[in-house]
């Protein structure tokens, strides 16, 4: 099936029982498949970190989850980069100037890598989590 630019793959329980049944055949990290190419039954082993993605998608499908396939492209505007982030226009120029957020100019207009800002919001998940954790563990201290 073709994607477009966002699709939302629905699943039935039928669906459901099959991602649970190859879960729980799948180790808990570093499954790795293979796809059929043709009617003959050749197959070609899927790279690992397309097997990763393919894991992480059956085992949402398993879980009940509805599944979203989106295409990124490769530049964002400061706009679209700031929604990503979930942050303000502003806060993320003030963060493009302070050389937190690598960019580009393109004309008069700044550009961001969809990969650096991908990148930024894994970090700024990342210290959330961590500043979660201190909380939880002054809580725990009391």
């Amino acid at each position: 099936m073709a994607t477009t630019d966002r699709d939302v793959l629905l699943t039935d329980e039928r669906d459901q029982a099959q991602a649970q049944r190859l879960m729980s055949r799948l180790p808990a990290s570093g499954a790795r498949f293979t796809a059929v190419v043709n009617e003959e039954g050749s197959a070609i082993s899927v790279p690992r970190e397309l097997s990763a993605i393919i894991a992480e998608v059956v085992r949402a499908v398993a879980q009940g989850h509805t599944v979203t396939v989106s295409a990124m492209p490769e530049e964002l505007t400061t706009t679209a980069a700031a929604q990503l982030l979930g942050v303000s226009r502003p806060t993320l120029m003030r963060k493009v100037a302070a050389g937190e957020i690598p960019s580009h100019k393109v004309g008069t207009h700044t550009r961001l890598r969809t990969a650096d800002v991908l990148r930024e919001r894994g970090a700024r998940l990342q210290r959330q989590r961590e500043a979660f954790d201190a909380l939880r563990a002054l809580e725990d201290e009391d």
